[in-house]
């Protein structure tokens, strides 16, 4: 069984940062990270110092577990270099430019043929495939994702 926090509606939002705020304060004042980024459950810490964030890693699990009851994935964990890119919230961050995940952007391609599909049809309105698809180019303006904005727009 997974073990997180349910990410659903706007209420769910709000209670992720306010359940994570004792890790966030344990992230930047316990632990000193001063190049911490969380987003709901999802976090990355910056460091030129490699041996300092293996260190980390043994003291963030047993916090976690410890005070707030979560468990890191153990496939999610990572110390890389920037140069190689920082895969976070689906999209690899580069120091001047970003990517779509090549995982997002099959999940995209999935979605947006499935709703697709509906409007085939017609269990859902032109309106209703227009706003999904409006919704994945806003996406796509945060990254280089002006080609795959072309192919959906060529597709659909």
């Amino acid at each position: 069984m997974a073990v997180g926090l349910p990410l659903g509606n706007l209420t769910s939002q709000l209670f992720v940062n306010i359940y994570m705020n004792k890790f966030d304060q344990f992230m930047k004042h316990r632990l000193k990270a001063k190049y911490y980024i969380r987003y709901a459950d999802d976090f990355v810490i910056f460091s030129e110092n490699k041996e300092w964030l293996e260190k980390l890693i043994g003291l963030i699990k047993e916090y976690l577990r410890q005070e707030l009851k979560l468990e890191l994935h153990p496939d999610k964990i990572f110390i890389k270099t920037v140069a190689s890119g920082v895969d976070f919230l689906g999209m690899v961050n580069f120091s001047d430019y970003r990517v779509l995940r090549t995982k997002t952007k099959r999940r995209m391609f999935k979605k947006i043929s499935g709703r697709y599909d509906e409007l085939r049809n017609k269990t859902i309105s032109e309106e209703s495939f227009d706003q999904s698809l409006q919704s994945y180019f806003g996406m796509l303006k945060h990254c280089h994702g002006h080609k795959i904005e072309k192919m959906i727009k060529a597709i659909f």
